[in-house]
């Protein structure tokens, strides 16, 4: 019997308690990569389950900011990797133009893809592209899809994309989902380095509509492994633009979210 055949088995028939237990004592005798990407599959009906019975409670912007930061299940977080003063912000702004088309370039732990959930309209359509590996790549396990997928409410639909958004089929996957719609909001938090923030713009900035909002993360100066060249590439286009800087602090050393009205 498979290892995820097994858990189940024993979720079912003792309970979660003697689950976590006997799962526990398996994880010390096995390496722990073929364990997560194993277990990972058994757990994921665990997390959702205790995701939707909690996340029922959250009525407003900054309680959904809340949930994010300290949503934490069998040790599976989904903590955005974010100020929260400056993401409650720009949920503020997002929650005004009531978006039903979101795109978002950097899914990662999956922390802003839920906050976005919160802020679009019910019937939206939500995509989320996230780079496969390298520097600044997310890489998220599969059996993480399951809950990803549980952040949508009302009749939002989301679609996740495995693939570097700088693949010419990714943006043709993002255009065959959109069926000609406009994109209302783009959030850009994908590959980090001056050349593939820049990519990112001028691929996926023209699916934008009229009055749509570009958000980026990261403009503020702080260590090259963190920010990578997105503080330069925010200066030199933000005056061609309406724009906003959402920044707690400019002597945080990173962060920072600049909006941008097209």
């Amino acid at each position: 019997m498979r290892v995820i055949d097994r858990g189940l088995k024993v979720l079912r028939e003792e309970g979660v308690e003697a689950f976590i237990k006997k799962a526990s004592l398996y994880v010390l005798g096995k390496s722990s990569s073929y364990v997560f990407s194993n277990l990972g599959y058994v757990l994921a009906p665990l997390i959702v389950r205790r995701f939707r019975g909690l996340v029922c409670n959250v009525s407003d912007i900054h309680e959904a900011v809340d949930f994010a930061f300290s949503f934490n299940c069998l040790g599976v977080s989904i903590k955005p990797s974010q100020v929260m003063y400056e993401i409650a912000k720009l949920l503020e702004l997002i929650a005004e133009l009531k978006p039903k088309t979101v795109l978002e370039i950097g899914t990662a732990g999956g922390g802003t893809l839920f906050l976005f959930t919160r802020v679009a309209d019910p019937e939206a359509k939500i995509i989320s592209i996230d780079l496969p590996g390298g520097p600044f790549g997310g890489g998220y396990p599969k059996w993480k899809i399951p809950l990803y997928k549980s952040f949508s409410r009302g009749g939002q639909k989301i679609y996740l994309i495995r693939r570097d958004s700088h693949d010419p089929q990714t943006l043709e996957e993002v255009k065959r989902i959109l069926s000609g719609e406009r994109v209302d909001f783009l959030f850009i938090d994908g590959d980090h380095s001056y050349e593939g923030v820049k990519k990112d713009f001028k691929i996926y900035s023209p699916l934008l509509r009229k009055g749509g909002i570009i958000a980026f993360h990261d403009i503020v100066p702080g260590p090259p492994e963190n920010v990578g060249g997105v503080p330069v590439f925010w200066n030199e286009i933000k005056h061609e633009f309406a724009y906003m800087e959402i920044v707690k602090d400019w002597k945080q050393n990173g962060y920072g979210i600049g909006v941008i009205y097209v």
